[in-house]
């Protein structure tokens, strides 16, 4: 029987097994979105410098992403579904840096397996999560940091762990949550302008797609795969 533990980015490092990173609002379901238009894959990283020094390396890359929710000057797209899904990126490989998502990837880069996950990818990933059937899956609820809940997160995590279960949980009853969520709140109180209410609506088309995103290692860099069951 596979158990479950739940982690928030300042304990990430201490998460073992099958590890699941979540980030909601928004990186991985911005990786999601720009997998659906092309992208061939996604090289997370922890610091804009290093992101640069990246895109110096890889021919025709991109780099996407975000210091404290805005686009740094020196990166070609913001942390934004809404804005990757304008883009036409077939074939190109793309750099993500975020202060949570990728974040959370880097910290539990000792994991046995790693996913990244957000509601449009949870279906996939959980079942992708059942067929490998694990002792133990760890959740990273990113978003429960810089004084935030996490809560989108942590409804994400516990929907996908229902689905792992077998069970068939209402969708609506998690993603009802992202509203709830600090981070929307603020948004609603008009903090966190770097937010927007279509990227919110992205972010809730709960199993939107039918592929999942694996981490795995290519040389010395992590990278980000696009998989179908």
């Amino acid at each position: 029987m596979t158990d479950f533990k739940y982690y928030s980015l300042a304990d990430a490092h201490l998460a073992v097994g099958t590890v699941v990173v979540i980030d909601v609002l928004r990186a991985f379901t911005t990786a999601a979105y720009a997998f659906a238009n092309g992208a061939s894959k996604i090289h997370p990283v922890s610091s804009v410098e290093e992101a640069l020094k990246l895109k110096s390396r890889i021919s025709g890359s991109l780099i996407m992403g975000e210091v404290v929710g805005f686009k740094p000057e020196s990166f070609d797209f913001g942390n934004s579904p809404t804005e990757i899904n304008r883009q036409v990126l077939t074939g190109r490989t793309l750099i993500q840096r975020t202060s949570a998502g990728t974040q959370g990837v880097i910290r539990t880069m000792e994991a046995d397996h790693q996913f990244a996950a957000s509601f449009v990818l949870a279906r996939a990933t959980a079942m992708k999560i059942r067929q490998m059937n694990p002792e133990l899956v760890s959740f990273i609820v990113t978003g429960e940091s810089m004084g935030r809940d996490g809560d989108e997160d942590l409804a994400c995590g516990e929907y996908i762990e229902a689905l792992i279960k077998g069970q068939h949980p209402d969708p609506i009853n998690y993603i009802d949550r992202i509203e709830s969520s600090t981070v929307v709140q603020s948004f609603r109180n008009g903090e966190m302008d770097y937010l927007s209410k279509q990227d919110m609506m992205l972010s809730k088309q709960v199993d939107h797609f039918s592929f999942f995103l694996s981490v795995q290692r290519e040389h010395e860099l992590l990278v980000i795969i696009k998989n179908i069951n």
